[in-house]
């Protein structure tokens, strides 16, 4: 008699392997673990199929045929007795670590790498392979601004073939654009740097903190984007391009070489691309041609967002780990270490910035140029002394950090 108290599923002539397991699976939510659900069909083949199904679904069952009639077909009746195998065959969120599985946004401080490429706030069936996600610690990569910092940087991407206008009419003096592909070659070496170093983080990220991997796939992006305006303008009415020094290289290549992220990113966004902010500015000032400008502009419009999100990370990294001041600055004095003996800022971009400001071999146009090149190194130090400040350092210590931030800029 008890069975005929159970809840039924009655198929009918529904195959089970053709969505009939979608209604048994649906009516066994309703049924507590070791209590019965009736299950009736007219299809011969449906207990081959259910005893499979309950199998690996970790439910017992048992069959019965009832008799058949004159017009119908004999009915197959199956018993599932729910196990527990199924309840336990998932994670909750709430199981494995988020304050609420339903709040979508949740973020845990040590997301576990048997939650591997799930959406964050998905279930996760028991049995996931253990990723070993190098990056997978809030305090250390999490910033509250990028959600904000990616829909900022999603609806300002822009289209090289559009933003810039290729197509101007223009001549220049041969020294001026001599000037502009040595300029727009060292951009591009920098710029490769400035996409490689969040794209070896961004591989190794704990995907939980998703919208961080989103910013550093679009800073990225906008890197790749710099790098194909730079090349382009250099290429415009030169077939060569300009010197890539071993200083300027060598300057860089430390910044690949170091494996923390925050120092990382405190050495590329916060230092480097905040100084390079300066520089395109400086570029768009006194760009002589309509394409240079164009490039200059629109690519500050993207580091300004690249310095945002270091700046936004390392604040709150910070009040988290008051340590961090220190290591920061240690990471800047073992990088100058690191560069003392080498020649710095390549001299012919140095002269190419000269020449750019200047626009002509007068003297007085040279002296002009020499001093706004002289103008720009003052408020690049000027710049980074206030970010340093905004982070917490001491006046004292954000002149002397500032000191000595690389030659090259980068």
């Amino acid at each position: 008699m008890e069975h005929t108290q159970s809840p039924t599923v009655d198929l009918q002539q529904l195959r089970f392997e053709q969505g009939g397991h979608l209604l048994v699976k649906h009516a066994l939510r309703s049924v507590p673990v070791g209590e019965k659900l009736r299950v009736c069909g007219t299809t011969s083949d449906l207990p081959v199929h259910l005893r499979v199904w309950c199998r690996h679904q970790g439910h017992s069952w048992t069959f019965e045929t009832a008799p058949a009639s004159e017009h119908q077909p004999s009915p197959q009746i199956g018993w599932i007795t729910r196990g527990s195998a199924d309840v336990g065959r998932w994670k909750g969120s709430q199981q494995t670590g988020l304050t609420n599985p339903k709040a979508e946004n949740a973020i845990a401080e040590h997301p576990p790498g048997t939650w591997g490429l799930a959406a964050r706030g998905a279930r996760v069936e028991a049995g996931v392979p253990d990723f070993q996600f190098g990056w997978k610690e809030k305090e250390v990569v999490w910033t509250e601004q990028a959600p904000r910092l990616y829909a900022q940087a999603a609806a300002a991407q822009w289209d090289p073939n559009t933003a810039v206008p290729w197509d101007a009419e223009f001549t220049l003096p041969d020294e001026v654009e001599d000037a502009i592909v040595q300029v727009m070659t060292y951009l591009v070496e920098n710029e490769t740097v400035a996409l490689m170093v969040p794209a070896r983080f961004l591989a190794n990220l704990h995907p939980h903190f998703r919208e961080i991997m989103q910013l550093l796939a679009i800073q990225a992006a906008d890197e790749a984007r710099h790098i194909e305006v730079f090349t382009r303008r250099a290429s415009l009415k030169r077939d060569v391009l300009g010197l890539s020094t071993v200083g300027g290289q060598t300057s860089l290549k430390t910044l690949l070489d170091e494996p923390d992220f925050a120092l990382a990113f405190f050495l590329l966004s916060v230092l480097g691309e905040g100084t390079f902010l300066s520089l395109l500015w400086f570029i768009r000032d006194h760009a002589p041609d309509p394409v240079t400008e164009a490039v200059a502009r629109m690519s500050a419009q993207d580091e300004a967002r690249h310095v945002a999100f270091g700046m936004a990370h390392l604040t709150r990294h910070i009040e988290l780990d008051p340590t961090l001041h220190q290591r920061l600055a240690n990471a800047v004095h073992m990088r100058h270490a690191a560069l003392e003996h080498t020649a710095g800022l390549n001299e012919e971009v140095f002269d190419s910035l000269l020449l750019l400001a200047a626009g002509s071999w007068n003297h007085d146009d040279i002296l002009r140029g020499y001093n706004a090149v002289m103008k720009l190194q003052e408020e690049m130090d000027t710049l980074r002394q206030r970010r340093l400040i905004k982070l917490g350092f001491p006046e004292e210590q954000a002149a002397e950090i500032s000191a000595l931030h690389t030659r090259n800029f980068m």
